[in-house]
């Protein structure tokens, strides 16, 4: 077993706002949905159904799914439909600025929307000499930084950047879904 708590455990970072916003709009979307059954009956309910989950596709994207997820091999970085992986041997220097920035060797910078972010400086009352407690974002930024010096840099390693299918695959059906509803619903098979 080994010592450095950093080596075995991956570690997701991700804006606890766009968890709240996603529930909050999954469980709008289901109402508004089981209210269409109720009011217009199923076959409505699936005309309509395509344009509710296209807006919950959006809260997902913008919201959610944006994250840093890092390792002891490497980070993994996802803004909204473009992710980009890299092992730490690639990273020049690690940042925040507004979000977390990765500089990679290739010389780009990688803008986390979903990672660690600067915040204000919580003012609590508190006992004369007690020590100020450390931002949550540069708690984050130091955990991330020791994971990078205590990572081996062996051999150049590539960078990553891909799109992520499993989003797009779910947008396409859901726009083939609306189209489908459209036509369905311009050719009079309403009741």
């Amino acid at each position: 077993m080994s010592t450095d708590p950093h080596s075995e455990a991956a570690r997701t970072f991700r804006a606890a706002s766009g968890s709240v916003s996603l529930v909050i709009c999954a469980l709008l979307a289901l109402f508004l949905l089981g209210d269409a059954v109720v009011r217009a009956g199923w076959w409505s309910m699936l005309l309509l159904a395509p344009w509710v989950l296209l807006g919950l596709w959006v809260v997902y994207e913008i919201a959610f799914v944006s994250m840093v997820r890092v390792d002891s091999e490497g980070a993994t970085v996802q803004n909204m439909l473009r992710r980009t992986s890299f092992d730490w041997a690639a990273v020049r220097d690690i940042d925040l600025r507004w979000q977390l920035v990765f500089t990679l060797a290739d010389g780009s910078d990688v803008t986390c929307y979903g990672g660690p972010a600067r915040a204000r400086p919580v003012r609590r009352p508190g006992a004369e000499g007690e020590a100020a407690k450390a931002p949550t974002g540069l708690r984050d930024l130091t955990d991330i930084r020791d994971r990078w010096e205590a990572a081996p840099f062996t051999g150049e390693a590539p960078i990553r950047r891909t799109w992520d299918v499993r989003a797009l695959s779910a947008l396409a059906a859901i726009v083939l879904w609306a189209a489908v509803s459209i036509v369905l619903a311009n050719s009079g098979m309403m009741r």
